[in-house]
This record gives structure tokens, C-alpha cells and sequence, in this order.
């Protein structure tokens, strides 16, 4: 048994750690003054908010520090199925006591929802059955039924001028009416001379990616601030367009603004799992510290089987907190140090 500091997704709390039938259990409760105290901090598994799990090898996040992960466009069957799978596997109690492996939950958006002919339609690495051209109001309403049906957590919209055609206004608007009648809220791929800001004012909840196209203006980041969250994949640009990306989250952070980490897991040769490079990105935008944990989305540790050791960091500048890619499996062997 020992005391630990744990995070709760927002800020950080004391508690206390045993192992229980082998399995190493965090109870919010005040620990002894003269209990043992943890080296590190506790927290849940990470979440990554834009993955294609069709274009990577999934099963190697089981040995990642990634405890959930939202896949943004895949075939609504296979992706249904998968999520299944990875959420339900069950681990042996000398891997519950050792972490070895871990229970991935995997939410999904289904297919993407895009216009006829439009991204991402035309592209090769699309694999069969993941998007769903629409081209009028009652194809909004089935696609949406069809993702809800499928188990979908959020619906994702392309909106991507330098690829095609996007959607009217008020096709737009018809598939987040939709989505909102089923509770599911509109993830928004916005890409082109304008399309993030068309995309928040139509009613996207969230943009899948940082905006990369241009430099929003402040008024543009004041507004989109108070109105959607950003899912950062900043690692996945090079050169100019990384330069107005991290600039642009700079200032939306700083406006209030929700960033969420997200990496376009599959874009590229991408970690299956934590991706340093995000990491650093984020940094580089000014969102460190407890905000770069809240950003990661951590589970909530108590009373989870699988739990996280977020070792002392050795950032650039100290002050910024536990570097999170310093993170690892919590083992029984922790509690006996």
C-alpha cells in the first residue's frame, strides 16, 4: 500500500494504492501521514482523438500508454467490430499485476460524411465502405441513422475545398440537425481558404484538426474559441503549414480555447501509440503542464485495472510539469520499491 498523487482530468489529488487480488486499485481517500508515498504520479490511460485504426496495426496499442482512442473514419462494420473487440479484451490477473497489456475502449465516428465527389472519395488509402457521399437532406438522415446504429460516438464531416466540392449551407446543416437528434456531435475535417470558420459557424462541436490552411485572425480565434474544441494533429505538417498551425493553437489556448490531443494516427508513419513529436508540438503551441494532461484526456484512475506511472519529467523548462511520454504501466513491482 501506498500513497499516491493521482490526476483526475483536471487537477491532481491525493489517494491511496494497494494491490487487491492482484490488481493494483486507487481509492480516493486521505492517506496516512506515515504511509509510504508513491515515486511519480497516477494517472489513466491517455486518449488519442483522431486515430484510423483500419490503417495502422491495432493491436499494438495494447502495449501503449493509450487507454482510449476516437477513430475518425473507418467502415462503420468494421470498426463497430473492432471497437468490440479491443474494449471487451479481458487480461489475466499476472497481467493485471505485471501491465504487460491493457483494455483499449475505442470510440468511433463511423464513415465519413462527405459530398458527392468530394474528400475523401478519391483517395486511395479510403478503405472500402468509410465514407458515405450525400447528396441531399434524406441521405443526411440515413447516413446519420446508419452511424448511430452502428454505435458511433460523433459524426465526422469533410469539409475540404482543396479536394472537391464541400457542402451547401444547408446540407451542413442537415447532417448536424441530424447528428444532434441522435446526440451525436459533428467532428469537422475543415480544410481550404476559410472552411474552419465556415465549419464552426454551422455547427461543427469540434474541428478534427488544428486550423492549417491560414492564420485565423483574433476575432476568428475569439469566436471559435468560445464555441468549438480543436483536435491538435500538429506533428502531421511540415514547414509553413505546422508554423500557422502551432500559431493558430498558440492563440486559441490562449483565448480559452479546449485543445485536445489527436495525431491522424495512420496519416503517415505514425506511432501506434503516444506520438513524442505531438507532444512537443503542443509545447511548442504553449499548452504544457497540467493544460498538455488535459489535453491528453486521461481515464479516470480509480478503481481501474490499468494505471498509469508518470515518472518525474525532464522538460525543457522544468516548471512545465511530468512530461507524459515518461509515462508507463504502474506494476506491482512499483508498490514494493
Amino acid at each position: 500500500m501506498r500513497a499516491a498523487t493521482f490526476f483526475d482530468g483536471e487537477g491532481w489529488r491525493d489517494g491511496v494504492i494497494e494491490l487487491v487480488d492482484g490488481r493494483m486499485l486507487l481509492r480516493d481517500e486521505a492517506p496516512a501521514a506515515d504511509l509510504p508515498r508513491l515515486d511519480g504520479v497516477v494517472v489513466g490511460g491517455f486518449t488519442d482523438h483522431h486515430v484510423h485504426l483500419q490503417l495502422v496495426d491495432h493491436a499494438l496499442l495494447h502495449r501503449s500508454t493509450l487507454g482510449r482512442v476516437i477513430d475518425l473514419g473507418a467502415n462503420p462494420a468494421t470498426i463497430a467490430e473492432l471497437a468490440a473487440v479491443m474494449s471487451m479484451a479481458e487480461m489475466s490477473t499476472a497481467e493485471m499485476s505485471t501491465a504487460k497489456t491493457s483494455v483499449v475502449a475505442v470510440e468511433f465516428a463511423g464513415a465519413f460524411l462527405a459530398p458527392v465527389g468530394g474528400y475523401p472519395s478519391d483517395r486511395d488509402w479510403a478503405p472500402a465502405g468509410s465514407f458515405r457521399e450525400i447528396a441531399d437532406a434524406a441521405a443526411a438522415e440515413r447516413a446519420v441513422a446508419e452511424m448511430a446504429d452502428a454505435g458511433a460516438s460523433c459524426l465526422k464531416v469533410t469539409s475540404n475545398s482543396t479536394a472537391g466540392p464541400v457542402f451547401a449551407d444547408d446540407l451542413f446543416r442537415a447532417i448536424v440537425d441530424a447528428g444532434r437528434a441522435r446526440e451525436l456531435a459533428v467532428v469537422a475535417h475543415a480544410e481550404g481558404p476559410g472552411q474552419a470558420q465556415r465549419a464552426a459557424g454551422l455547427g461543427a462541436a469540434s474541428l478534427a484538426h488544428a486550423p492549417f490552411t491560414e492564420r485565423l485572425d483574433d476575432a476568428e480565434i475569439a469566436a471559435q474559441a468560445a464555441s468549438v474544441s480543436w483536435i491538435s494533429t500538429l506533428a502531421i505538417h511540415d514547414g509553413g503549414t505546422r508554423s500557422t498551425a502551432v500559431d493558430n493553437v498558440r492563440r486559441f489556448h490562449a483565448a480559452g480555447g479546449t485543445v485536445l490531443y489527436g495525431t491522424d494516427m495512420g496519416n503517415g508513419p505514425t506511432p501506434v501509440g503516444l506520438n513524442p513529436a505531438e507532444l512537443a508540438a503542443l509545447r511548442d503551441a504553449g499548452v504544457t503542464g497540467t493544460d498538455l494532461l488535459r489535453a491528453l484526456a486521461p481515464q479516470d484512475p480509480l478503481d481501474r485495472a490499468s494505471l498509469l506511472l508518470l515518472l518525474p519529467g525532464t522538460d525543457t523548462d522544468p516548471g512545465t510539469g511530468p512530461d507524459p511520454s515518461h509515462a508507463r504501466p504502474l506494476t506491482s513491482a512499483d508498490l514494493k520499491a
